[in-house]
């Protein structure tokens, strides 16, 4: 089988976008039938680099058209399969799609890129990839052939799932325009190793004389290079064998395997950051109106307990809120009020006992006879079990020993979900604490010393504001609003409540009845994060 890559020169002057896509063209034409396989790079209908979004879309709309006319034309007239990467409207939203064409000319197939750039996530719809999916496969004369463009290459992990695909070929139309030639190699190479696929890399030149960009290449399963043509402008060819595939003892003394194979017998899943389809999008990316699980969802379980946010997170929630506090030997748990007799069969204040001795309580019972014997939470074990599956409201209670804050952040980066958390407090001391040792965590402002509490917000720089019920009114809501911040009001749990706070322009309902209260916001229109927006 004859590959053929396609390298064209790329430019950052927007003004030469006529000459550069002409250039693209003339290559396509020069491709003949001898041919079995022709790709092409990322974003071929942006020949140029777009210094706006508005420049982007004018760029495809101007060359998309004649793009994919060309390429279905070079198909049938090579008799190959051709692969390409433009913009595709889905839904009115542009999305970065490679298409895949037939030796007739017909699209057969199209992927979508998985991984966007943050440019892209605000330029272009990102919202599928942010959704559980299995990976594009487009089976093609018994091949099977799967797919990577340009920032999905970074995220080795994902590699593991083209591996169980069984695939031959992986389609890679790129960029990649500021890794060098040695680390586009070196990425190449690592991927067909670890997929037993020949991975067909097409990518733009930056210059001839650059050490950056280009590199379109050909990589086998064993991980040699059978074609890199660095900076060069132009076509390349080589011959494979996709079925000739590389297998190599799994482990000393064994029997041959693939190398993904051989890896998935000593497989330890929990060793590994989260992922996996109860992933949810974090804080900065999730839209609006959202609900928010006071205490977990505690009208069907003890509140502030795993089965609580558990219940919630099963059900679709959001966010949780929960409440932390620090033991008398250090540790931290979750509990909402300072004294321990409404929740448990203990007395006395939580800090004044050791995590040793709480876990001795029943925290059940007081709820319901049927949860006897429930144990207080420790903040690790809520991370353990819902890290990353929803945003975390964290109240934290007090400020505690001089390392409090500090054992609060090591286990959050240590279940790897900053992106998840922000931290509520309406002690002033607190805040100006966060805010002067912790600035990377957002900050929710809550009532607290007194004063106006939009202007308290503003002073500590918090991006969250949580008002109570009756204590605001709209005024507030619309200067927290225009000074950047996102609106939380706690306790509306009736029907009619949470319909006139999101009225009111309020962004997140925390409430005890999570359900009844996510059915009626599940209503409303969603809206970008303000990061999006």
């Amino acid at each position: 089988m004859k590959v053929c890559l396609i390298q064209p020169a790329y430019s950052t002057d927007y003004a030469l976008s006529d000459k550069y896509f002409a250039d693209e063209l003339k290559l396509l034409s020069e491709c003949d039938e001898s041919m079995d396989v022709i790709v092409l790079p990322e974003s071929c209908d942006i020949p140029c680099l777009a210094p706006t979004k508005e420049a982007a879309e004018a760029s495809c709309a101007k060359y998309g058209p004649m793009l994919l006319e060309a390429a279905a034309e070079t198909a049938k007239r090579c008799g190959a399969m051709v692969f390409l990467n433009a913009r595709d409207r889905v839904g009115g939203r542009l999305r970065n799609t490679t298409y895949a064409f037939d030796r007739s000319g017909n699209i057969v197939g199209k992927y979508y890129k998985q991984h966007l750039t943050p440019g892209e996530v605000k330029t272009l719809d990102s919202d599928y990839s942010f959704e559980f999916s299995e990976p594009t496969v487009i089976e093609l004369e018994g091949l099977r052939i799967g797919f990577l463009t340009c920032y999905d290459f970074y995220f080795y992990e994902g590699f593991d799932v083209l591996a169980h695909q069984g695939l031959d070929l992986i389609i890679g139309c790129s960029h990649q325009r500021t890794d060098t030639h040695e680390a586009l190699l070196l990425m190449t190479r690592f991927l067909s190793y670890n997929t037993n696929a020949y991975v067909l890399r097409s990518s733009v030149s930056m210059g001839e004389d650059s050490p950056l960009g280009g590199t379109s290449m050909i990589a086998a399963p064993d991980g040699s290079v059978l074609l890199d043509m660095e900076s060069r402008v132009g076509l390349a060819t080589a011959e494979i064998d996709p079925a000739k595939k590389y297998y190599k003892p799994a482990g000393f003394g064994n029997p041959p395997a693939a190398h993904y194979e051989y890896r998935e017998q000593g497989r330890r899943p929990w060793k590994y950051r989260p992922a996996g389809s109860a992933i949810v999008p974090p804080d900065d990316i999730m839209p609006y109106p959202r609900v928010c699980a006071h205490r977990g969802f505690n009208t069907v379980a003890p509140e502030n307990s795993l089965p609580a946010y558990g219940a919630a997170v099963a059900m679709g929630a959001e966010e949780i809120e929960f409440d932390l506090w620090e033991t008398a030997d250090g540790e931290v748990v979750s509990m909402h009020d300072p004294t321990l007799e409404r929740v448990s069969d203990g007395s006395g204040k939580i800090w004044e006992h050791t995590l040793a001795e709480l876990l001795q309580l029943d925290f059940g019972s007081r709820f319901n006879p049927e949860f006897a014997g429930l144990r207080i939470p420790t903040f690790e074990d809520i991370l353990a079990k819902f890290a990353c599956h929803c945003v975390m409201n964290i109240h934290i209670k007090t400020q505690g020993s001089p390392g409090f804050l500090k054992k609060i952040v090591d286990a959050i980066k240590k279940y790897n979900c900053e992106k998840y958390v922000y931290f509520m407090s309406g002690d002033d001391a607190l805040l100006e604490k966060l805010k002067r040792d912790y600035p990377e965590f957002p900050r929710c402002c809550g009532y607290g010393n007194g004063g106006d509490h939009v202007e308290r917000a503003i002073r500590f720089d918090c991006s969250k504001i949580q008002f109570f019920m009756t204590y605001f009114d709209a005024e507030m809501v619309k200067k927290a609003h225009e000074h950047g911040m996102l609106c939380t009001v706690c306790g509306p749990d009736s029907p009619e409540d949470v319909e006139k706070y999101l009225d009111m322009g309020i962004d997140v309902i925390l409430t005890n009845h999570y359900n009844r209260t996510a059915q009626i916001v599940a209503k409303r229109e969603k809206y970008p994060a303000p990061s999006l927006r």
